[in-house]
């Protein structure tokens, strides 16, 4: 049996392979049905390694330590089966097995060697694409993409994929035109393609593009209805083009129906609802009591790192709610795990979150000047944490209201300067910059 890019499975059931082959596009259009059709190709072949090792990658990608004993179970099953496996098979377990192990390093080398075996290998990209992004490796997540695509080409399943993991690591790396033009080539290639769709949007967002932003991505409501959550993200970025643009209501609507509408716990929804929260009120705007069901969330979730990115977003609920002694039990917590010696992530914590986190408490606490001092050495220094530029400008905010709170005008001024150089489009940057540099000459 074959995959849909021409790789040996093993598996005697020709059912099976279908199954696997339709879970394999499920996961790469961030289907709601993903793990379902994962399960149906195990039901179909219980001793099918490759499909256990899928259903572990899956559970990983939840980016949450509640789901990691079956991340692990499934692993277990994998390991189990793979002995009659192909070697790239098992190299897929193996890397499972750094993945779960807390060893995100070395399972991204082993997805790079399968690459360098199996450049068709579009399991092996997208795992490897996804956490580079999460571990701040900007270049990597272009690198996997461009070093694969030669051995591509429109023909082969998957090929719009491959452009659209290629375009967001060009737009990572400020590769704007480029990012663009294959963004958008990879969409007509594979209009379902969620990650292309989002490749293009970073772009309008880096080049504060807020009209064209809300054309690209206005939709029905219902549009996206079979997808996973991944589709929220979608409408946090409209709900961006909208605050850059003003609309605050819009932002307000979208929030309520659209980002937060369900009461969802996924890592990205959390991300998405507080960092579009901390914006709103960053800019003034009253948000309600919406902060509460966040930080709830937040409390019962202290002691998961899956990912550190979504503690930072638990210790702006916690702050903002004033629940002190909550934040105090999450920084004890992430105190406990950067003293770890195995997860990669330990050190990330040691260098980035604890700090990031503190500042945020002393922000909300009132102690600008101190919030500042912690975000300063931070400063363009921050992408270890993970996720893109646009998700990390919401810590250049902290920075830039804590000095200017603070009263460190000339900071702040520095600070806006460099905003406003780099992003040239970006209206309220450059009125808050103009604001601050009339108060310093008025101050004489």
């Amino acid at each position: 049996m074959r995959d849909a890019q021409g790789h040996r499975l093993t598996t005697a059931s020709e059912e099976a392979a279908r199954r696997y082959n339709a879970a394999q596009q499920n996961l790469l259009e961030y289907r709601l049905n993903t793990m379902q059709s994962i399960k149906d190709t195990i039901e179909a072949d219980p001793c099918f390694a490759m499909a256990h090792c899928l259903r572990g990658y899956q559970f990983m990608m939840y980016g949450s330590f509640s789901v990691l004993g079956s991340a692990r179970a499934a692993l277990r099953e994998a390991s189990a089966q793979a002995e009659g496996a192909t070697p790239r098979e098992r190299m897929h377990v193996g890397a499972l097995r750094a993945w779960t192990e807390g060893r995100t390093g070395q399972a991204i080398l082993v997805w790079e060697q399968i690459l360098s075996d199996h450049p068709l290998d579009i399991v092996a990209l997208r795992l490897h694409h996804f956490n580079c992004f999460w571990t701040g490796r900007q270049r990597s997540l272009r690198g996997g993409a461009a070093s694969v695509l030669g051995s591509w080409s429109s023909a082969v399943p998957g090929y719009g994929n491959v452009l659209g993991m290629l375009a967001f690591g060009h737009e990572e790396c400020g590769q704007y035109r480029e990012a663009e033009r294959l963004g958008r080539e990879a969409v007509r290639h594979n209009p379902d393609d969620l990650w292309a769709i989002h490749a293009v949007a970073h772009v309008l967002e880096m080049e504060d593009r807020q009209e064209e932003g809300i054309a690209w991505l206005t939709r029905p409501q219902d549009h996206w209805s079979d997808r996973n959550p991944f589709k929220g993200h979608l409408w946090w970025h409209l709900a961006l083009f909208h605050l850059e643009s003003g609309n605050h209501g819009e932002v307000l609507s979208l929030y309520d129906r659209s980002v937060r509408n369900d009461g969802s716990t996924f890592y990205l929804d959390i991300q998405n609802a507080a960092s579009l929260l901390a914006r709103l009120e960053l800019l003034g705007v009253d948000v309600g009591e919406r902060w509460a069901g966040l930080a709830d969330f937040a409390e019962k979730s202290i002691g998961d790192h899956g990912l550190i990115f979504t503690d930072l977003h638990y210790m702006m609920a916690l702050a903002r709610e004033r629940r002190f002694g909550a934040t105090a039990r999450l920084l004890a917590s992430m105190e406990e795990f950067a003293a770890q010696e195995g997860p990669d992530s330990a050190e990330v914590v040691r260098k980035l979150g604890l700090p990031l986190c503190r500042a945020i408490l002393l922000f909300e606490q009132g102690d600008h000047a101190g919030a500042a001092a912690l975000l300063e050495p931070l400063h363009n220094n921050d992408a270890a944490i993970g996720a893109s530029h646009a998700q990390r400008d919401i810590i250049d905010q902290y920075l830039i209201e804590a000095n200017l709170r603070a009263r460190r005008l000339s900071r702040a001024r520095m600070l806006l300067a460099e905003r406003t150089r780099l992003r040239p489009g970006n209206r309220a940057a450059a009125e808050r910059h103009l604001d601050v540099a009339r108060r310093i000459h008025a101050m004489g």
